[in-house]
């Protein structure tokens, strides 16, 4: 099945704006928290982000397998194909609850084990992030109470990966997960400095060109990545995992675990810098 990522991006804006707006308007009025069964928290906002997104890739590709975080921390596995839909429609829960701003849509479409398709939208930010081809890429500002316009007339800035000086690397961290393999990597004198940033906006650093690497020690879901995982790639990076093997999806029998990975500004940094 093919899907032109410029047609795609249109059908599936809107859906990520009303997503955003939801769960801003949840924020307003306020929420409770809930835990689920991996202790992770859950509010409404999550709950009704996801449903948008869902009908609207119901009407966007008729018949594609959708897995979606939510839907499936209750039971609903759908069987897959070698084209499925991820969706994390809340990615940066903890960040949400506690008053952050640093917290995502993601929406991605996975061919071949591989995302290949991605929109990452922060709506307390006002940021959109998507692909609009295998190697094509781009951002805009669009809050979540405005209309959204077509990605065709849209004044959408191309991002693209620089090329990282390998003794002197900006790196990614997460704000919410921090672990001790991050602060003894923080402090490898390659490191020269480290963002510190939550949710899939950690890929998008490394996508616009202001980070080059960003390694992530602890377990994944591959709902959190893909989105994220296929802007790096439309802008000119790499994800792999330590072994310095691409990080595949669709691992239905780990329960679309994430193994240890790495994005990197640029392949060549992956060929050469050892973790």
């Amino acid at each position: 099945m093919d899907f032109d990522h410029t047609k795609l991006a249109d059908r599936l804006l809107p859906a990520a704006i009303a997503a955003g707006a939801a769960i801003l308007r949840h924020r307003r009025v306020g929420f409770a928290v809930e835990s689920k069964a991996d202790r992770s928290p859950v509010t409404a906002a999550d709950r009704e982000a996801e449903e948008i997104i869902l009908e609207a890739l119901q009407r966007a590709a008729p018949g594609v397998p959708v897995v979606a975080e939510e839907a499936m921390s209750r039971g609903d596995r759908p069987a897959i194909g070698s084209t499925f839909f991820l969706v994390d429609a809340l990615d940066g829960t903890r960040e949400f609850v506690a008053g952050g701003a640093e917290f995502t849509v993601n929406i991605a479409l996975v061919v071949d084990r591989t995302p290949q398709f991605g929109i990452v939208y922060a709506p307390a930010l006002s940021q959109l992030y998507f692909t609009l081809g295998a190697d094509s890429a781009a951002s805009l500002s669009i809050p979540p109470d405005v209309e959204p316009t077509s990605v065709f007339k849209a004044n959408a800035t191309h991002l693209h990966t620089r090329e990282p000086d390998p003794e002197r690397l900006v790196s990614v961290n997460s704000r919410s997960h921090r672990t001790a393999e991050d602060d003894r990597f923080q402090v490898d004198p390659r490191i020269a400095s480290t963002r510190t940033i939550g949710s899939s906006l950690k890929f998008c650093l490394v996508a616009k060109g202001e980070a080059d690497i960003y390694p992530r020690f602890g377990a994944t879901n591959e709902w959190d990545t893909a989105a994220g995982h296929a802007i790096v790639l439309a802008a000119g990076g790499l994800v792999t995992t330590f072994e310095k093997e691409p990080l595949l999806y669709g691992k239905a029998d780990a329960n679309f675990v994430n193994p240890p990975f790495v994005a990197w500004a640029r392949p060549s940094l992956a060929e050469t810098f050892r973790l």
